[in-house]
């Protein structure tokens, strides 16, 4: 279950990022034209965040009851802190992640109470935030912790 996990989990990020740019674009396009915020661009921001929290999701079972890495980190955090692999993923990743997705959420809240242009900013905004965290926090082939781009 692990694995195919970790796959899905791997693959939905490809996803999770097309819609976030989608979103970013749209946000930067509605800034521009004035326009007042579209269905499609609701239903992109909806995907986004659902998709988001699918990606979540799959991460904490990860996190809690599949990764034999993680796994390792919590019997003794202390060690695992000065191994830069296990602290990446028993720290550093889950909290960025966490704390990007949060801001997808609140960015979701915020701007559902704005319109015409506030609405637009405010979306663009958090979208940009996530969009930074979230690029920071996967484990890129070329860094010492990275994984690859495409699990099979």
């Amino acid at each position: 279950m692990y694995a195919f996990v970790l796959i899905v989990h791997s693959w939905l990020r490809y996803l999770v990022l097309a819609l976030g740019i989608v979103l970013l674009v749209a946000a930067i396009r509605g800034l521009r034209g004035h326009a007042a915020w579209s269905a499609g661009e609701e239903r992109v921001h909806k995907a986004f965040v659902g998709t988001l929290d699918m990606q979540l999701v799959l991460g904490l079972l990860l996190y809690f009851v599949w990764n034999p890495v993680v796994a390792s980190a919590l019997l003794d955090f202390g060690a695992a802190m000065k191994n830069a692999p296990l602290r990446y993923f028993a720290v550093e990743h889950a909290a960025t992640m966490l704390l990007a997705i949060v801001i997808a959420h609140v960015g979701r809240a915020r701007s559902r109470r704005k319109e015409g242009r506030a609405r637009y900013r405010s979306v663009l905004i958090t979208t940009a935030l996530w969009l930074l965290l979230t690029l920071l926090a996967i484990p890129w082939p070329v860094l010492d912790v990275g994984r690859p781009l495409f699990r099979l």
